[in-house]
């Protein structure tokens, strides 16, 4: 049997649906064009997930998340990652307090709701590797001392193609961490020419409000995994990991960690269409962005790690986009 202990109410997938409406629409009063990217972004949210958004520079990957962000009211940090910087530049220091005499701990910036990592493949794999824990376990480890990180917490890092001069491969560990990969893209002509007049006199940032509440976004998190996922549709997601890790162009691939991810991802991407079940058509479309980062191809034994978002991720999303074709998708009630 599916997922039949927990029957989404109608209400359960209109809030949901709702919330997402309303931070869509404040955020696109900013981003033009990118209805597809904000809304996957916001299914990464729900789902309690991690963004990577990697793209060349200016494409407006750092205004999207200070949009999204300002939208439901949210604590929000932003860190520039650079070389220099230490893994006790973001969980924060014990430093002691003469007056007190004592020492006192004081607060990194991963202490939020939403921290944008900036450019984070500019930093050393040493940094890098300090957002394992707080990303996966919503906690912090400090001289021994473990805090926990209140919700929401979500961590949308942005990245510029690796072969950018100065840059730090991702290694495969903390892209793993990541619910979906993202690229932005260049905005199409008559797009184009909306940002241009759009951002002719001032910038329209200054002028959006939050229109949701943390405690909705929190709600939101609580009622998704209610959407129903059928036993054909959960047969589906694993019969296409598991096609991964046969492929012979594939040298790992998705791992459970994956196939999680991609149930999850389909539970949200579902509810804010208003649906209160899961389809194929969302394993489809939430495919690249939540599969292809998690696979190492075998052409090369850094393939994947060394090529550009468009280039090694591109050959990702041939790979699956192969396995979806051969890979038999179910037709039947997905709502039994």
């Amino acid at each position: 049997m599916g997922n039949t202990t927990n029957i989404p109410s109608e209400t359960d997938v209109s809030f949901i649906r709702d919330f997402a409406q309303r931070v869509r629409t404040n955020v696109e009063k900013v981003i033009v064009g990118k209805q597809d990217v904000i809304d996957l972004l916001l299914t990464a949210m729900i789902a309690q997930g991690h963004v990577l958004l990697e793209d060349v520079p200016g494409t407006g990957k750092t205004k999207l998340a200070r949009c999204i962000a300002k939208s439901i009211d949210a604590d929000f940090k932003r860190v520039q990652f650079t070389a220099d910087l230490l893994p006790s530049d973001l969980t924060g220091i014990h430093f002691y307090n003469q007056k007190q005499g004592e020492f006192i701990f004081r607060a990194g910036p991963l202490f939020t709701n939403i921290l944008l990592a900036d450019e984070i493949n500019r930093a050393t794999a040493r940094t890098q590797s300090s957002l394992l824990e707080c990303m996966e376990e919503r906690q912090i480890t400090v001289d021994g001392e473990s805090m926990h990180l209140e919700r929401p917490f979500l961590v949308i890092a942005t990245q510029n193609p690796v072969e950018t001069q100065g840059t730090f491969p991702l290694p495969e560990a903390q892209l793993d961490r990541f619910l979906l990969r993202l690229a932005m893209g260049y905005p199409e002509h008559e797009d184009g020419i909306k940002i241009l007049t759009r951002f002719k006199s001032e910038d329209p940032f200054l002028h959006i409000a939050p229109v949701c509440t943390r405690d909705d976004l929190i709600r939101a998190q609580n009622l998704f995994e209610h959407v129903f996922v059928s036993d054909s549709v959960l047969t589906y997601i694993l019969n296409i990991v598991e096609a991964t890790r046969k492929h012979e162009s594939v040298l790992l691939g998705v791992s459970p960690r994956g196939s999680l991810a991609m149930m999850k991802a389909a539970q949200v991407y579902a509810a804010i269409h208003g649906k209160d079940y899961v389809t194929p058509d969302d394993i489809k479309v939430l495919l690249i962005p939540v599969l292809a980062h998690r696979m190492i191809l075998r052409t090369a034994t850094s393939f994947s790690m060394t090529m550009s978002f468009h280039q090694g991720a591109g050959r990702a999303a041939e790979i699956l986009t192969q396995i979806a074709d051969a890979v038999s998708c179910p037709t039947e009630n997905f709502t039994e």
